[in-house]
C-alpha cells in the first residue's frame, strides 16, 4: 500500500480484523519509512448486477432507489423502519442472487407481492407508480381486484 504521507510502498500490517458480518477485512498498517499508521479495508469485488429498464436501457442496480420507493409508499403507514429495511434487504438479496441482469418488472413484482401482504395501502401507492396507470379506470380495476381477493 502506498503511504499517503511519503508515498513509500513498503508497510507492515499491525493488526487484522474481520468485520462482524464477514464482508470485509480491516487492516491497520504502518509505513516503514515515515511511521504513519493507516487503515485499509479489503472486500470481495463483485460484478454489479444490471437492471434492464422498460425501454431496454441497462444500469447498475441501485439499492437507494428501492429504499426511496418503499419509504414513499409506506409514508404515514403503520410499518416500522425495521420492516421496510427487511423488505429492502430481501429485494437486494433476490437481485444479487440473480445472474448478471434483472428486469425492473421482476423487481417491481417482487416488491408488490410483499407489500400486498404487509400493507394494502402501501401496495396501492407503490402499484400506482410502478404500474403507471393510464386512466382512472385502470386504477379502479386494480383496486377492485384487490378488494375481491380480500373477501
Amino acid at each position: 500500500m502506498k503511504c499517503s504521507r511519503c508515498g513509500n510502498l513498503e508497510d507492515r500490517v499491525i493488526e487484522t480484523r474481520e468485520s462482524r458480518d464477514g464482508c470485509y477485512i480491516r487492516r491497520r498498517r504502518e509505513c516503514l519509512q515515515c511511521g504513519l499508521r493507516f487503515t485499509t479495508y479489503e472486500k470481495v469485488e463483485s460484478i454489479p448486477v444490471l437492471v434492464v429498464k422498460k425501454d431496454g436501457r441497462r444500469e447498475p442496480f441501485n439499492m437507494d432507489k428501492i429504499r426511496k420507493g418503499l419509504y414513499r409508499a409506506v409514508e404515514k403507514r403503520p410499518l416500522s423502519t425495521k420492516q421496510i429495511e427487511q423488505l429492502a434487504g430481501q429485494i437486494e438479496n433476490l437481485v444479487n442472487a440473480s445472474e448478471k441482469e434483472v428486469s425492473t418488472k421482476e423487481i417491481g413484482e417482487q416488491i408488490m407481492s410483499r407489500l400486498k401482504r404487509m400493507d394494502k395501502v402501501a401496495y396501492v401507492r407503490f402499484a400506482s407508480v410502478y404500474l403507471d396507470f393510464k386512466s382512472l379506470e385502470e386504477f379502479l380495476s386494480e383496486l377492485h381486484n384487490l378488494l375481491q381477493k380480500e373477501e
